[in-house]
């Protein structure tokens, strides 16, 4: 009998039935003096007590300038100990924190604050080239004739509040000790009211990923969808309250808040922040001084890593596991990160930010082969089947087919957007990834490509089509295609194939500046084709494919693109 590619994670260990702020409430009970947070560059410690101490202090702030239950709070900034008080102490009063890709520019905050119905921002200060209070200011402009917490926006008409994570007093903007002042007004009995009134199927994020059809759209995750999946990764890790955690991975996404946040906060163990922004030596610095056991990355970050001319210079022993995810890992790094870094019991995680996001994991008692050349097996309490795209029938094991999974882990839908969540999650709950895999006889999964144009670089899932539309609002250009070619370093890199009107004339940086300060620097184009037409199929499609060959012949391309991935 012909086994199919279906598979149902068992395990002994029931689902966590409670809320973010009851499960966070319970690891101060059992570990009130382990250090929770060690942000290395604010120079910060905090041991639990003092962790939820804070978190509690910013739900009542939050409260007193209006926020109810199930308002939208976002929070743009990077790697800071501010943004994981955010993201429990949203989770306390029931507000839904929305995460805010720093690298973002105007163009996508508008979208972003529109989108999702934005009632509170908080926003960090300059970081690098990237001044935040500028861009918002450009975005919104009546925010610098406003008092704070007195707003009034016609884009924006659901935005009342703006916090500066800091203490220089913008135009309509509180500082941080401000609303922690205001806090003082709302008692601790109102805040337990507050987190004695929700539920653990209650919405508590919106992390925005982009669609084939040009715009992002924002997954909305439950307690119950972020919590287990973190308490899974955490048990899939071995995690104990002993355990180190070095997270250079951004928050913004769900690799870091729920694989590395959530699998720590869920077992006890320690959040490490080597740095706001990703930097490989501070990485390795980190690791050796705060004697961590784990680490997280994307390929690009662990590649870095190994390649830095002071690798040699610091100690791994106390490193044992880790995860490297969020995007194809190549088996060879695999291999070094396991070997030259300690890490024997590194595993790899595949998911989507809709499924909040692992739906396979492989785990430490899993044969190094295992680990290095497939994503693992199907979470506990996780459905998941490889389908025929065309049929929808499950296709036996040993075929390729779209992966979709079933289970607490599927999201509860886009937000605001019901024709797009009715494409993505079937009648029978089936959240359809759009990826490409291969099911064995022993139920192990290995990635082999996407139905969807997604190009994965560096771990950013980027969609061409949003670019291509940004690049149809140049007067100059007829039209464009955007697609990935392979690269060492970030796995896929951007290439764009334009069409100009006739009569213009433009250079490949002319394009890239055209993008500068317009998108995040991610989306925009290392490489630049000009074409007079493109190939198409006979019924009239563009065959991207075609124009992925071409691309990685031209560009010499043919040792990246032969890269065994897992």
């Amino acid at each position: 009998m012909v086994q199919p590619s279906y598979a149902s994670g068992i395990s002994n260990i029931p689902l966590m039935g409670m809320t973010i702020g009851e499960m966070l409430d319970n690891t101060v009970r059992q570990y009130p003096d382990n250090e929770a947070v060690v942000a290395v560059e604010q120079d910060i410690r905090w041991t639990y007590r003092e962790f939820n101490e804070r978190v509690e202090k910013l739900g009542r702030s939050l409260m007193a300038l209006g926020v109810r239950k199930g308002d939208r709070v976002a929070i743009w900034a990077m790697n800071y100990a501010e943004w994981l008080l955010v993201q429990f102490a949203t989770a306390k009063i029931g507000a839904i924190m929305v995460n805010i890709n720093p690298a973002y520019r105007t163009f996508e905050l508008e979208y972003t604050l529109k989108q999702a119905e934005i009632h509170t921002l908080l926003v960090q200060g300059r970081f690098k080239s990237s001044d935040y209070v500028g861009m918002f200011y450009e975005a919104c402009p009546e925010a610098i004739e406003s008092r704070p917490g007195k707003i009034s926006s016609e884009k924006f008409p659901f935005l009342k509040n703006v916090v500066f994570i800091g203490d220089i007093p913008y135009n309509g903007m509180f500082t941080w000790d401000e609303i922690h002042e205001m806090g003082e007004n709302i008692s601790r009995d109102e805040l337990q009211e507050r987190k004695e009134s929700l539920s653990f199927d209650d919405p508590i994020n919106i992390q925005y990923t982009s669609g084939t059809t040009g715009y992002p759209k924002g997954v909305v995750l439950t307690h119950h969808n972020v919590m287990n999946n973190g308490f899974t990764i955490g048990e899939g890790m071995s995690f104990t309250e002993k355990d180190r955690l070095c997270i250079p991975v951004p928050f913004y996404h769900c690799f870091g808040m729920v694989l590395s946040n959530m699998a720590c906060v869920t077992h006890g163990s320690t959040m490490v922040l080597p740095s706001p922004a990703f930097d490989a030596e501070k990485v390795l610095q980190t690791v050796q001084n705060e004697r961590c056991t784990a680490v997280h990355g994307v390929p690009t970050m662990f590649i870095a890593e190994l390649k830095h001319p002071n690798f040699k210079k610091y100690k791994y022993d106390t490193l044992r596991t880790g995860i490297m995810a969020g995007s194809p890992c190549p088996i060879e790094y695999m291999r070094q990160v396991a070997d030259k870094m300690n890490m024997t019991e590194i595993v790899i995680v595949y998911g989507q930010t809709e499924t909040s996001p692992g739906v396979t994991m492989t785990t430490t008692s899993d044969p190094l082969e295992r680990r290095v050349s497939t994503v693992g097996k199907a979470f506990p309490n996780v459905e998941l089947k490889i389908i025929d795209p065309q049929t929808q029938k499950i296709v036996p094991r040993g075929m390729p087919g779209e992966i979709c999974a079933r289970g607490y882990v599927v999201m509860k839908c886009y937000y605001n957007n019901p024709s797009a969540t009715r494409s993505t999650i079937d009648a029978d709950r089936w959240n359809h990834t759009g990826d490409l895999g291969v099911m064995d006889e022993d139920g192990y999964v290995r990635i082999v490509g996407r139905i969807k144009e997604m190009v994965i670089r560096g771990g950013e899932n980027i969609y061409p089509r949003e670019i291509e539309e940004f690049f149809h609002t140049n007067p100059k250009i007829e039209d464009a295609y955007i697609i990935g070619v392979p690269d060492e370093k970030y796995g896929e890199e951007l290439m764009a194939w334009v069409k100009l009107h006739d009569g213009f004339e433009m250079t490949a940086e002319e394009v890239k500046e055209y993008c500068e300060g317009r998108i995040a620097r991610y989306k925009t184009p290392r490489y630049v084709k000009f074409v007079d037409s493109f190939p198409i199929t006979v019924s009239g499609k563009i065959r991207k494919v075609e124009m992925r060959e071409i691309s990685i012949k031209e560009l010499g391309l043919e040792d990246e693109a032969s890269i065994e991935t897992a």
